[in-house]
């Protein structure tokens, strides 16, 4: 009776399932879908690049001068090692005070330094990811597309991947802004 059962409510599931797809079929078979492999848009963007290029401007000199102060620390062991023996007591303490008041310095400022750089890296992204976001939009109304999907798609054939069309158009728009930073564009 408990199979019996089991069957039944297969049989239904299966039924309703076929009564909602069955009418989607005629309807799927008119619409324009679209697919863009938005990993590789953030990747080939001349906007992505640029991004790239001004965050290392704007916190390479911060990051030589964590180098710098490694450098700085590094010489002072090895001074402490070689001659720290020979120092007088209150010297070698002073040496030592040195060397872990440099460690706290180092360590604060490469906190700092990761915190204001994954700040100012989402910031980038977020602006990138919205223009994006425009662009496809954008594509999506002139082309008269009724869907157009991005992530979690097992396969697309090459006859609905945008993806190329996108960077067109993004490269279109670096064009118009040399320096790469999204506008804010509006809907």
């Amino acid at each position: 009776m408990l199979q019996e059962e089991n069957v039944k409510q297969f049989l239904i599931r299966t039924a309703v399932l076929l009564a909602c797809i069955l009418p989607l079929t005629g309807f799927a078979q008119d619409m324009k879908i679209g697919f863009v492999n938005t990993a590789r848009v953030l990747k080939e963007a001349p906007q992505a690049e640029a991004a790239r290029k001004r965050l290392e401007t704007d916190f390479s000199p911060r990051d030589q001068k964590i180098i710098a102060m490694q450098k700085e620390l590094r010489g002072l062991e090895d001074r402490l090692a070689t001659d720290g023996s020979t120092m007088n007591d209150t010297h070698r303490k002073k040496l030592q005070r040195k060397i872990k008041e440099l460690r706290r310095d180092i360590k604060r400022a490469r906190e700092e330094f990761g915190e204001d750089l994954n700040i100012r890296r989402n910031e980038e992204l977020s602006r990138l990811q919205k223009l994006i976001y425009d662009i496809i939009l954008a594509l999506a109304r002139e082309e008269k597309f009724d869907l157009i999907l991005s992530e979690n798609v097992l396969y697309a054939s090459p006859a609905v991947d945008v993806t190329e069309q996108v960077l067109a158009r993004l490269r279109e728009e670096y064009k118009r802004n040399p320096g790469g930073k999204p506008r804010e564009q509006a809907h």
